[in-house]
């Protein structure tokens, strides 16, 4: 099925927009690659006091803490469960390194300009600021997410505080 979002130019290479596909529960959403540093499994991480119930904590990757958010309950998702599909996409915007929680990735896509459509005026699961279109692929629909729009929200300021605690 990938097969058949990727456009090829003459030379070979991938013409258009590639997003990492992720799930939160039965929505598939879309980030760019580019953000993207990682992929890892989810651990436990250090509980930080007094932080937003989203905020997981912190964890040490390498020598780096980095703050785990889970967006599934940023969301305002039900039955959140942790099990072995549960994966952490860890971002790295601009200065900031951090990790999401989602239900899991299924594959990585190459969307052409025809097959993103603008953000509806209205979105049910998050506010359509954070949205740069939505990703039309056969029957497929994904949402996709200005994940550095998202993060740098001001509540991502309680992230940064948590992280230097």
């Amino acid at each position: 099925m990938a097969g058949l979002a990727s456009v090829t130019a003459l030379n070979g290479e991938t013409v258009g927009q590639e997003f990492l596909i992720f799930t939160l529960g039965d929505e598939e959403y879309g980030i760019d690659i580019l953000k993207v540093q990682e992929i890892r499994g989810y651990d436990q991480v250090t509980r930080i006091a007094n932080t937003p119930a989203f905020i997981k904590g912190v964890t040490n990757l390498r020598g780096v803490i980095v703050p785990i958010l889970d967006l599934r309950i940023k969301f305002a998702q039900s039955d959140v469960m942790y099990n072995d599909n549960t994966v952490v996409i860890v971002l790295n915007l601009n200065l900031r390194v951090v990790g999401i929680v989602v239900d899991g990735v299924s594959d990585v896509l190459s969307l052409t300009a025809e097959q993103i459509r603008p953000a509806p005026e209205f979105a049910v699961t998050l506010a359509t600021e954070y949205l740069t279109g939505l990703g039309s692929l056969g029957e497929r629909m994904l949402i996709l997410v200005d994940i550095e729009r998202l993060l740098n929200s001001e509540e991502m300021a309680l992230v940064d505080s948590a992280a230097m605690a």
